[in-house]
């Protein structure tokens, strides 16, 4: 789908066919010890998510939600900036990952599920059984400055969701998280990173700015912007190397545009 022909509201995304910025993706941030405790690999430290902000300061980076990326792009004022997403809606965003941010003078974008305020995530039959924001988790959230994404209503996979469960999972979450913020999500964020080209059309008519993936291949653009995930293993040595690999994926990708 080519990026000029998209509709998005002014000043989100840029109208021309460009390489995706950097951005980061993280989900939980909680103490923990053993690494059996975090077998998806999705949990960094209050200690080692300080220590990556740090790093990027090291290297004249800020972190920033997507929405506050993309409209730095479009005005030609990103550089330095890279974009920092937290998956899910876990409660240790607002008790572990707001202060770090805030301290550091950085935001982020929190994609949530408004379908499972307040439970856990059931989806991880490994565990360990995180909880999730509730309503109210949410507008602190949001009221300390950071963005407020749409992650579907239930986490599910929306490649294999009919018509209608894939406009509710879209439309439903964004009209909900309106209620609950009183602000429109222009981010959404395809659960499992799952997506096909109905489905990044779908979150394009359902009136998102933008949608982020994982590895959205030649989908690549606006409505499937890739991200790199961050771990607990991610010193500065990592991140650089992961740095340049987003690099040269771009250069690749422009290559056979």
């Amino acid at each position: 789908m080519p990026a000029d022909t998209d509709t998005a509201p002014a000043g989100v995304v840029p109208a021309r066919r460009a390489a995706p910025p950097w951005v980061l993706m993280y989900h939980s941030v909680a103490e923990f010890t053993d690494p059996a405790e975090d077998p998806y690999g999705i949990t960094v430290t209050p200690r080692t998510l300080e220590a990556q902000l740090r790093w990027l300061h090291s290297r004249g980076l800020r972190g920033v939600s997507v929405g506050e990326l993309l409209k730095a792009r479009a005005a030609g004022r990103d550089a330095g900036l890279v974009g920092l997403t937290f998956d899910d809606g876990y409660t240790d965003f607002l008790t572990h990952a707001v202060p770090l941010l805030l301290r550091h003078d950085c935001t982020a974008t929190l994609f949530v599920l408004p379908g499972r305020l307040g439970v856990d995530n059931v989806w991880d039959p490994l565990g360990p059984r995180k909880s999730l924001l509730t309503a109210e988790g949410i507008r602190e959230v949001a009221a300390s400055g950071q963005e407020i994404g749409s992650h579907g209503l239930l986490h599910q996979d929306l490649t294999a969701a009919p018509d209608d469960v894939l406009q509710q999972e879209l439309r439903g979450s964004r009209d909900l998280l309106r209620e609950l913020t009183g602000t429109l999500p222009e981010g959404f964020c395809y659960p499992y990173g799952h997506l096909d080209a109905r489905v990044v059309e779908a979150a394009r008519a359902a009136g998102y700015g933008y949608a982020c993936a994982i590895d959205p291949g030649r989908l690549t653009g606006p409505y499937a912007l890739p991200r790199t995930h961050v771990s607990q293993a991610d010193g500065g040595a990592r991140l650089r190397v992961k740095q340049l690999r987003h690099r040269v994926r771009c250069l690749l990708g422009a290559v056979h545009r």
